[in-house]
């Protein structure tokens, strides 16, 4: 049960115990609905919905082993790589986005780590531009150092993705090519600019609830905390070592984001991957809940999302109003490349390489790659 205190709480609160947020996850379901409906409201307008456009500018061929993704070379999947996007490919799918309601374009790009270079230049140009389009920028390109974070606030990048994923304790047994440290690491070096922070994670990897707990209890204790957090449901692609994972049911959905609107009360919680598997009453209570932002368009980077006509439409049926851009915070200004103040300092920083082996993961990458037939070509 949640105290009275809590519910109604004017302060964020950055301590919270594992303990407290089960007991808060695991609160009869009416009474959790009631609570975090009531802090959603205290802190945002309930019928305001962020969307956010997610565009893959350079897919495939990634050198970790997150046993959850498909863009990650090791494994046999049928993602098709391609080079980094142009900047006015960018562009253009970026005012496709506008016109659909999007005040946010993501750009993802499948990365380790970010490297100074004609790329990263490239990204930075891409910055540019669609802030000049006057919707904010988010950009998830991997662990980026302190003065590559700065150089993308001084383009106009409004905000940061690096995920935890999942809790510091069952994190490895997810990943093996990098370390929990690495993710805190890149928000911290994101916080030394002017760049807002999202962060969030995946249920449904075979974690425990104590895990989707623990990963709260790090996000909720940074401080600030991340201004966005998408609650990624797992989409079990073929070939990745998570392919045979069950899918999560909708009131894990509900009982996830309501949580996250309780420990975070001030947070925008992003209703992400998976949505295409939820109805919209699911849908409708996970806004209810304290969603207050979507994912729009018919693909997450790889994985399929619902048409954002669906979208629109069920907005309408809800009564819900995409939320303009730069509502929670103002729009940065941007520099053009020849007014940096700010040069490409060639680093080569040492993220971490654990190299543990995990099982599943290993698997994987050991299966025969599938044939293709000539009915294919």
């Amino acid at each position: 049960m949640i105290s009275n205190e809590s519910t109604h709480m004017t302060k964020t609160k950055h301590d919270w115990t594992k303990s407290e947020i089960l007991d808060i996850y695991n609160t009869p379901l009416m009474e959790l609905l009631y609570d975090a409906a009531t802090i959603h409201r205290k802190h945002h307008d309930p019928n305001t919905v962020q969307v956010s456009t997610l565009l893959s500018i350079k897919t495939g061929g990634c050198p970790e082993d997150c046993g959850y993704c498909p863009q990650a070379a090791r494994y046999h999947t049928d993602i098709k790589g391609n080079d980094l996007m142009t900047v006015p490919h960018v562009k253009a799918q970026a005012l496709r986005a506008k016109a659909s309601g999007s005040s946010r374009v993501c750009m993802g790009a499948a990365w380790r780590n970010v490297k100074d270079g004609p790329e990263f230049d490239q990204v930075l140009e891409m910055v540019r531009t669609i802030n000049k389009l006057d919707m904010e920028v988010c950009c998830t390109l991997g662990m980026i150092t302190e003065n590559q974070a700065k150089r993308l606030a001084e383009a106009g990048l409004y905000a940061y993705n690096h995920n935890l994923d999942t809790s510091e304790d069952y994190y490895k047994d997810v990943i093996s090519t990098r370390a929990f440290q690495d993710r805190l690491d890149t928000i911290d070096n994101v916080r030394k600019s002017n760049v807002t922070v999202c962060s969030g994670g995946i249920i449904g990897m075979g974690e425990a609830l104590e895990d989707r707990a623990g990963m709260l209890v790090a996000l909720s204790s940074l401080n600030p905390q991340p201004e966005s957090v998408p609650i990624n449901a797992l989409v079990a692609v073929e070939g990745t070592p998570m392919a045979e994972m069950e899918p999560i049911s909708i009131w894990e959905m509900i009982r996830m984001v309501a949580t996250t609107r309780i420990v975070m009360p001030e947070t925008q919680v992003r209703l992400s991957a998976g949505r295409t598997e939820m109805s919209r009453e699911g849908q409708a209570m996970c806004f209810f809940a304290g969603a207050n932002s979507i994912f729009a368009g018919d693909k997450l980077l790889t994985t399929p999302n619902p048409d954002v006509g669906e979208d629109m439409a069920m907005f309408k049926l809800l009564g819900l109003t995409p939320q303009k851009p730069f509502t929670k915070v103002s729009q940065p200004k941007t520099l053009e490349a020849s007014e940096s103040q700010l040069q490409p300092l060639g680093e080569k920083p040492k993220w971490s390489r654990p190299g543990h082996s995990i099982e599943r993961n290993e698997t994987a990458k050991a299966k025969p790659k599938p044939s293709v037939s000539t009915t294919d070509l």
